[in-house]
């Protein structure tokens, strides 16, 4: 499990950012990860009390956006969820294809003051 590793790695970056910025806290966090990104938001949903307990963001909310796999085919062109398809186009039935998104993994909010 990497999403420890991945949170403590943000939390430091947050806590940079707002030492830079001379904020004193971050009410709301919100992460935007991909269906295709090989991280799993429950495993990050449930380290996340743990990373956070001696840190600036110790009363920080956690909110992950899970955004879609979406591909682009390669015979056909057609844009398709590869998740809900299996990866196989459902206009043509090819199984090539070009990701469009769904391998993000980043800090899409930070609400502090």
């Amino acid at each position: 499990m990497h999403e420890l590793g991945l949170i403590i790695n943000i939390i430091k970056q947050i806590e940079k950012y707002m030492k830079e910025n001379n904020l004193k806290k971050v009410d709301t966090l919100v992460l935007q990860v991909g269906k295709l990104s090989e991280v799993y938001p429950k495993y990050l949903m449930d380290v996340y009390p743990f990373a956070i307990e001696d840190t600036l963001l110790k009363d920080t909310l956690l909110v992950i956006e899970e955004t879609a796999g979406i591909g682009k085919c390669k015979s056909c062109d057609f844009i398709y969820n590869l998740v809900e398809n299996n990866n196989e186009c459902p206009v043509c039935g090819n199984k090539q294809f070009t990701i469009i998104s769904g391998k993000e993994f980043l800090i899409k909010e930070i609400h502090a003051y």
